[in-house]
């Protein structure tokens, strides 16, 4: 990220002080993060888009995701929904028109995804290894 950006989302969080600074760099992450997941240069729909945050979050933070959306002010992925509209604002990523915040309402529940889903995948893998 460039100081122009860090710049931009200083002005949106003084607009809208909901969401913390370094929500808005992650969700530039996992917009890249999302594009090579779906195999994409440019443009990937609402629903890739929540499902690369998704991938990216469980990569990153693991067990930790939830204290950290709790700490980005983000609570629900109606909340990405806002950064995306708030970064399209400021021209810092585009939209078409199929883009809808709607899109973002409801996504998936962060409780079932990020505690029950990570211990899911956490058993798997301990089930496979061999001590």
């Amino acid at each position: 990220m460039n100081e122009e950006f860090y710049y931009i989302v200083s002005k949106i969080c003084q607009e809208d002080p909901r969401y913390h600074a370094d929500a808005y760099e992650f969700v530039m992450e996992a917009l890249n993060f999302a594009q090579k997941k779906f195999k994409r240069t440019r443009h990937i729909n609402g629903h890739e888009f929540l499902e690369g945050i998704k991938g990216l979050l469980m990569k990153k933070f693991g067990p930790m995701t939830i204290p950290v959306l709790d700490y980005w002010g983000i609570k629900k992925t109606d909340d990405f929904g806002n950064i995306v509209f708030n970064l399209e604002k400021y021209k810092i990523i585009s939209r078409d028109r199929q883009d809808q915040y709607e899109t973002f309402k409801d996504g998936y529940d962060f409780q079932e995804v990020f505690d029950k889903g990570y211990r899911k995948q956490l058993a798997k893998r301990l089930k496979t290894m061999r001590f």
